[in-house]
């Protein structure tokens, strides 16, 4: 189905330019081979994204932060008992800054489900890691970064027939990734699943905004980089030490 770029635009953010807050909640799951999957954490986090346009399309300009829970009660959890290795690590929780995107003109794929459109994201990685494995040992699973992150984004046919800049939507997340860094996992084989949910938001939970802090309440106004990764912001991290 034809959607144009523009029309994701609106649903992923704002065509306006104004800022957007997206909010989500899910789990971590882990596994390795003939072990698990195991529940590892609960996940919380916000997306604060503002859509500007460039000559070539546009730019998407954002920044994020993620808490990482216990399971079970749910509770920001800063110290975690890894049951791979039987070691307890501190836990280094989301704050990405920037996250940035440049998106050309191609429509985002899109399915009509009815009275709902659904846009697909899917984000294939394969670059060399910031954490190499000589450097690294004990906190990287390998000298290149290999990941999927996967998005469906969900709005009202309705909605995007309107001339609204900003259209509501709800989306699910998936990524599979490799250990982090901070868990200590060094090459030992097995993967990270994330499986969340969420929506645009005019209201941040309470507690996340008291984690997150007023800097990741609000998107950036101007392109930068690079961005922000789990991974860089431990090279940096170990690099200052």
């Amino acid at each position: 189905m034809d959607f144009s770029l523009v029309d994701f635009m609106r649903v992923r953010a704002s065509g306006d330019g104004a800022e957007t807050i997206s909010w989500w909640t899910g789990d971590v799951y882990g596994w390795r081979r003939d072990d698990g999957p195991h529940h590892l954490f609960g996940f919380e986090g916000l997306n604060v994204a503002r859509a500007v346009r460039a000559d070539d399309g546009w730019r998407l300009l954002s920044r994020e932060a993620a808490a990482y829970l216990d399971p079970e009660t749910r509770q920001v959890v800063d110290a975690w008992d890894n049951p791979f290795t039987g070691e307890r690590v501190e836990v280094q929780h989301v704050f990405n800054d920037p996250v940035n995107q440049r998106l050309g003109d191609r429509p985002v794929p899109a399915t009509r489900l009815g009275e709902q459109v659904a846009f697909n994201v899917d984000v294939r990685l394969a670059y060399p890691s910031p954490l190499r494995v000589a450097d690294h040992p004990r906190h990287s699973a390998g000298d290149t970064y290999r990941a999927m992150e996967l998005f469906q984004f969900f709005a009202r046919a309705g909605d995007l027939d309107s001339e609204m800049p900003d259209v509501p939507c709800v989306f699910s997340w998936c990524r599979v990734s490799p250990w982090l860094p901070w868990m200590a996992m060094g090459q030992r084989e097995g993967a990270l699943v994330y499986h969340c949910r969420g929506a645009k938001t005019a209201e941040v939970p309470g507690r996340l905004r008291e984690h997150v802090g007023e800097h990741f309440l609000h998107a950036p106004t101007a392109w930068s980089a690079p961005n922000m990764t789990s991974w860089t912001a431990f090279a940096a991290r170990a690099a200052a030490s």
